[in-house]
């Protein structure tokens, strides 16, 4: 197996947990990983971009500009601003609600995610968009989105890796008095990915 996927957003959104169960999933299926987190300024809501590499083929943690097979994004900015590690083919999953910067507050320019959306829907044909209050509505908070995102990749047909590799995962990684309702954000979003690209 060879597979590249590249998890972006700011801090405080859950993608280093999403990323390192990604990497947990595969070590499980015996294949060899690689993965690297760049946080810079992440605790004040700066950006975080998790690389996981899967595969003999990965020499280095970090993903070469054009060869990520799925970018999974929790903020469409970010999204955006992370394109050029996406293969062309590519997959790319983004919530649709933006996290407004703190220079949003001290001088607005309008920005509301909306335009980042139109451009990705444009330019990307492999695409699921994603509203992280709706789809964690029913689990009473969209701090499980990290973990329902990969079920929606999943649903879509965009990881390489079974429901049970990433159930057992999440038993297994997670802390005990969350697994469950990890494992119902997974499930949950793995119906709402059936919805989305291939099958």
């Amino acid at each position: 197996m060879s597979y590249n996927i590249l998890l972006c957003g700011v801090g405080g959104q859950g993608t280093v947990l999403a990323s390192k169960l990604l990497a947990a999933a595969a070590e499980k299926k015996g294949e060899t990983v690689h993965s690297a987190e760049t946080i810079g300024m992440a605790q004040r809501g700066g950006p975080v971009t998790s690389h996981v590499r899967i595969g003999k083929d990965a020499y280095s943690p970090l993903i070469p500009k054009g060869k990520a097979d799925l970018i999974i994004a929790f903020e469409p900015s970010e999204a955006v601003r992370n394109l050029d590690f996406l293969k062309k083919g590519g997959a790319v999953i983004t919530n649709e609600i933006c996290l407004k910067p703190v220079t949003e507050s001290l001088n607005p320019t309008g920005y509301d995610g909306k335009e980042m959306i139109d451009y990705l829907t444009k330019i990307i044909d492999n695409l699921a968009v994603i509203n992280a209050d709706e789809l964690c509505k029913e689990l009473g908070s969209s701090k499980f989105f990290n973990v329902a995102v990969l079920g929606v990749a999943k649903g879509a047909g965009f990881l390489p890796f079974s429901e049970e590799d990433l159930l057992t995962t999440i038993e297994t990684s997670v802390k005990a008095n969350f697994v469950e309702v990890n494992k119902k954000a997974f499930l949950h979003g793995v119906e709402v990915g059936n919805g989305f690209g291939k099958k």
